[in-house]
């Protein structure tokens, strides 16, 4: 049996009613990746294509549909796809690193992050979203290296996938997949396989590759998780692990869970929710999806490093967005060592301006403790007043559109001039 790597990876989270406060359901993810890794936050319009239309996603090309839906994409600046991200469906959809039985694949092929992108740029439900991806992980396949690094790291992975109704959990293993619907309470995802019984869709040929591996003597009761990965299912909610300590958190909540609730779980960092270390968390994100459609659901990113100190900034769709310029990346065109073989022979500058002053004003709270916490307090009161004027739109049903084409944008200058000051 080969050595499995260590569990380096995000988290993911949702609560539903009646768990979650309001009527609401609260999405959230973390999203661990390199410590030098640098994350943006940008949106993409809806767009229509013409017939036949080829798509480059991160490493092969695959068949554009007609039409894409707007996206707002947090995302490793490297690649095409995305870590997390929602539509102007409302929509959300976090994807994890998760190893198993099966052998992981070293050939480019779809990565995780590009299904996620792709799930979001052309469904408009949550179930939809995962029809999306199962589909085009039977076509394409999922592999490539998740790291810009000759280095490989290579994983498969499991999807949390919510919109204002329902929640769904996907988890995969090379081609082979298993689905749980999440209609009430609250779930996490990790960096391990967590479906165990309930399995409310899965691969035609699920059971009977399983079988055909002797992982499985088709008379027990099929155990998703147990039969495809090595997790002991009957301990997994009580094991010190990263899914444990997430899933301890949302209960310890629930019945009572808002945006602000989810921030916190994401920046906890006793849990190793919050990572620090090699592998850290380099972007987080909270939505909150009212049930009523005649409401807008709210998407906060930070764009930075560690949400123990960023500022979580709300975005709306509207028509017309302003574009996301300062938390956008640079690009490279044709000469990006991404696009070349071979891959990864060099690693430019992607800090975007957020990213730069951030990473600047990080390391001053550390010299300057006074300076620091003082810079904290201020972010924190921002972050406060933001989240206060996204309740006030959603208990009087009032947006002022004018005003949200700049909201995130805004957001993100109040947040420059703190660390300017």
């Amino acid at each position: 049996m080969a050595a499995r790597p260590p569990p380096r990876s995000c988290d993911t989270f949702v609560a539903l009613p009646p768990a979650a406060a309001g009527g609401r359901v609260v999405f959230g993810k973390n999203s661990d990746r390199p410590r030098d890794e640098v994350q943006e936050v940008l949106h993409c319009p809806a767009a229509q294509h013409p017939p036949g239309a080829a798509l480059q996603c991160t490493y092969i090309e695959i068949e554009q549909v007609r039409h894409t839906y707007a996206v707002v994409l947090s995302r490793p600046s490297w690649l095409w796809g995305a870590e997390m991200g929602a539509n102007e469906h409302g929509v959300c959809i976090g994807n994890e690193a998760v190893w198993g039985r099966e052998e992981v694949c070293d050939d480019e092929a779809l990565l995780g992050m590009d299904l996620v992108r792709l799930g979001l740029e052309r469904a408009d439900t949550a179930e939809k979203a995962l029809t999306v991806i199962v589909d085009l992980l039977e076509k394409y396949g999922q592999g490539g290296n998740c790291m810009e690094s000759h280095m490989a790291f290579t994983y498969h992975n499991s999807f949390l996938i919510a919109d204002r109704k329902e929640a769904w959990v996907l988890e995969t293993s090379g081609k082979y997949w298993a689905a749980e619907k999440v209609e009430g309470g609250v779930r996490n995802i990790s960096n391990q396989l967590s479906i165990t019984t309930k399995i409310d869709r899965q691969h035609p040929e699920l059971k009977e590759y399983a079988k055909s591996k002797g992982w499985w003597d088709g008379e027990k009761e099929f155990d998703f998780a147990a039969t495809y990965s090595y997790v002991n299912t009957a301990r997994m909610t009580t094991s010190r692990g990263r899914y444990c300590e997430g899933y301890k958190l949302l209960n310890k909540h629930k019945g009572s869970i808002t945006s602000e609730t989810m921030m916190e779980i994401l920046r906890d960092k006793e849990s190793g929710i919050n990572m620090e270390g090699g592998f850290m968390t380099t972007g987080s994100m909270v939505s909150v999806l009212p049930q009523e459609t005649n409401l807008p659901c709210i998407h906060f990113f930070t764009g930075t490093p560690d949400p123990a100190r960023s500022v979580f900034k709300p975005f709306i769709f509207v028509p017309d967005v302003t574009q996301l310029l300062k938390t956008t990346s640079p690009t490279f065109g044709h000469d990006d060592p991404v696009k070349k073989q071979p891959r990864f022979q060099s690693k430019p500058d992607r800090r975007h301006e957020l990213y730069k002053k951030h990473e600047s004003a990080a390391v001053a709270m550390e010299a300057m403790k006074d300076k620091g916490k003082e810079m904290l307090q201020k972010i924190q009161m921002l972050e406060k007043s933001k989240i206060n004027e996204m309740e006030s739109i959603l208990e009087n049903g009032c947006l002022d559109t004018n005003q949200v084409v700049n909201l995130f944008s805004q957001c993100v200058e109040e947040e420059l001039k703190i660390y300017s000051s």
